[in-house]
């Protein structure tokens, strides 16, 4: 709200609720790590309802993983420019400004 532009998570959350109300479509054009990010936490749901069941633990070394961690900034950082660099070349600077705080 600062600055008027997109955070790098805006439109996450209304991705996830767009799966909930079926429509995939609407929520890659919210966010497009949305539907991975839903995938991912059901994914670990199961993981770790499977951890408690076996008593053994699987998600530790995923979790705990800096490349996987470096990887996943990389490229939300590069989906985040892109995104930027699009938002900027459709709204102009009068009405980036309005969706500040600033006005």
């Amino acid at each position: 709200m600062t600055t008027g532009l997109p955070c790098p998570g805006c439109g996450i959350t209304k991705s996830i609720a767009s799966i909930y109300d079926g429509d995939i479509i609407q929520s890659f054009n919210y966010h497009i790590f949305g539907p991975f990010a839903f995938v991912f936490f059901i994914g670990l749901i199961m993981l770790l309802s499977f951890e408690l069941l076996i008593n053994k633990e699987f998600f530790r070394s995923i979790f705990y993983s800096t490349k996987i961690a470096t990887f996943l900034a990389i490229i939300l950082s590069i989906y985040h420019f892109i995104r930027i660099i699009s938002f900027l070349k459709e709204n102009n600077l009068d009405s980036i400004l309005e969706q500040s705080i600033w006005f």
